[in-house]
């Protein structure tokens, strides 16, 4: 069956592309973002990459967890997407709460483990609300709650640290 767009009879349509090849060019092309983000940032394996405190800035977040949990450390996938979704929450909860001008993203693993942390300067605590069905903000904590084995906050003499902590299969 060919569909034309109106005003464009006769003149040859884009062929749909398979679901494989568009995922393999989104994956490239989110690989090359991230590999670009670590250059510019840093690797948060390393130590605390400073990112500043815009709402892109989760955007950034996401592609560097991203990349860290499926590149370089080689957990599943179903793991490192869990761990991007709590990622965006802490930097959300971060960039909208604290007045913050920048944060840190670390990420540090063990064997079994991943424990991912979002420092800010701000020392107020984050609050785990009760979330209703139809609610639609104030679900970051309830999900950081639900999807990970541990979460918590460490205050620090300047600001805190807010993490999480996943198990993970070691290969």
């Amino acid at each position: 069956m060919m569909v034309s767009m109106a005003g464009l009879e006769g003149v040859e349509q884009p062929r749909p592309h398979s679901g494989a090849t568009a995922a393999r060019w989104t994956t490239a092309v989110e690989d090359e973002q991230a590999f670009k983000a670590l250059e510019l940032f840093g690797n948060p394996t390393e130590g605390e990459v400073r990112l500043p405190s815009r709402p892109e800035s989760a955007a950034t977040a996401r592609r560097i967890t991203s990349c860290v949990m499926l590149r370089q450390w080689q957990l599943p996938p179903q793991t490192a997407e869990h761990g991007v979704l709590l990622v965006s929450e802490l930097v959300g909860n971060a960039v909208r709460h604290t007045g913050a001008r920048v944060f840190g993203l670390r990420m540090l693993r063990r064997r079994g483990w991943v424990r991912i942390e979002v420092r800010d300067p701000s020392r107020g605590l984050p609050c785990l609300m009760p979330v209703r069905e139809m609610d639609v903000s104030g679900r970051g904590l309830f999900l950081v709650d639900k999807l990970s084995d541990r979460w918590g906050v460490d205050l620090l003499p300047r600001g805190k640290t807010t993490w999480f902590e996943m198990r993970t299969t070691d290969r």
